[in-house]
């Protein structure tokens, strides 16, 4: 057992899943990519889960058609097209916990095997840009994170904007509250459990975040 997640960053291909069966999805996940309002939209969303079930399967060694998608949402039950995700192998759970995010046609997996009793997993991918609009940080920062961009360079604040938002985000999927709470009141700057996701390279643009707890 080992309560350390392994990380997969891909590149999302919407022609990836031409031929795949994608019944494997699940009926909750189909229906929720017809909601999508362009087909690139509902082509990402569709490649990441496939990610998704291709990685729950390796970390397994296990074929993916011996694995259904079970995913729990913490206030709408089991059987969801959103939150926790998860897959049941064989009739069981599978022992893993799991988490994805996409951003800017980039999906980024983590997974850990065998985990612990209780063990919560979150991550979190976002592109820099996507944080800069007039306002954010009154809406999405606490005091001190302000306090603490106003003391970084300049030209390192959007970065760190980025950083601090991923943070969030990977914490509230960890907890499943995601953002019913207020983010603004959210402390994310020495979380144990939470950490950026520095040691790999990520495409230009894009920041990262891990919590685990």
């Amino acid at each position: 057992m080992t309560d350390n997640p392994v990380l997969e960053l891909l590149k999302l291909d919407g022609a990836s899943f031409e031929g795949e069966n994608l019944g494997q999805l699940g009926r909750p996940a189909l229906e929720r990519a017809l909601r999508f309002a362009t087909a690139e939209d509902r082509e990402d969303f569709i490649a990441g889960r496939l990610a998704l079930l291709d990685f729950a399967a390796s970390l397994l060694d296990v074929p993916p058609d011996r694995l259904v998608p079970d995913y729990h949402c913490p206030q709408c039950g089991p059987g969801q097209d959103h939150g926790r995700p998860g897959f049941m192998l064989d009739g069981g759970p599978a022992p893993l916990a799991l988490s994805a995010s996409r951003a800017s046609g980039w999906v980024l997996l983590a997974g850990v095997v065998h985990p612990a009793d209780g063990l919560r997993l979150g991550v979190d991918l976002e592109a820099i840009g996507g944080v800069g609009f007039e306002g954010f940080d009154d809406v999405a920062l606490t005091t001190n994170e302000k306090r603490f961009l106003a003391s970084v360079p300049e030209s390192e604040q959007t970065i760190q904007r980025a950083r601090l938002w991923a943070r969030k985000e990977a914490w509230l999927k960890m907890t499943g509250e995601g953002l019913r709470n207020n983010p603004a009141e959210l402390e994310v700057l020495d979380l144990p459990g939470l950490r950026d996701v520095t040691e790999r390279e990520l495409p230009d643009g894009l920041v990262a975040a891990l919590a685990l707890g």
